[in-house]
């Protein structure tokens, strides 16, 4: 007779305990949310919000005034994000983060889900005509096939 050890978690088996939703301030990523939301109420799970802060090039020819308005611009969507997550906390009651990383927006998620083991990514559906054939953050998500992946249109 053979005993049964658990070696731990494994990962998919019990349904996500953290779902990561990557949000811009874009009408498709504040919809991704507030899906993500739902279902980290209906699955106990951990919801983490993730705006990847773009960074600017080294090359980039754009004098200090520039640089700082774009900071300041990032900011403005960071406090606006922050804001919609805390009407979303309220509607939806679930646990919740807001984390930051910098960087392009895919390197950015898998950074994101790296760091926060997280069981599944939702983002919105690009809104850039040139994205919504190919190139877009979620579809190079879904090809790198490491996170189930919910695109939100």
């Amino acid at each position: 007779m053979t005993e049964h050890v658990n070696t731990g978690f494994e990962r998919g088996t019990d349904g996500p305990k953290v779902i990561l939703a990557g949000i811009d301030g874009s009408d498709s990523s504040l919809r991704a949310a507030a899906y993500a939301a739902g279902l980290a109420r209906r699955q106990n799970a951990l919801l983490a919000l993730v705006y990847v802060q773009p960074v600017m090039t080294a090359g980039a020819s754009l004098g200090a005034p520039v640089a700082e308005a774009t900071g300041e611009v990032a900011e403005g969507i960071v406090t606006g994000i922050r804001e919609a997550a805390e009407r979303l906390k309220g509607i939806f009651d679930v646990r919740w983060e807001f984390h930051t990383f910098r960087g392009d927006p895919y390197a950015g998620l898998v950074s994101a889900a790296e760091e926060l083991t997280a069981d599944a990514v939702v983002v919105g559906a690009s809104e850039q005509a040139g994205h919504r054939i190919v190139g877009s953050v979620a579809v190079r998500l879904v090809k790198a096939g490491r996170w189930p992946v919910t695109v939100v249109p």
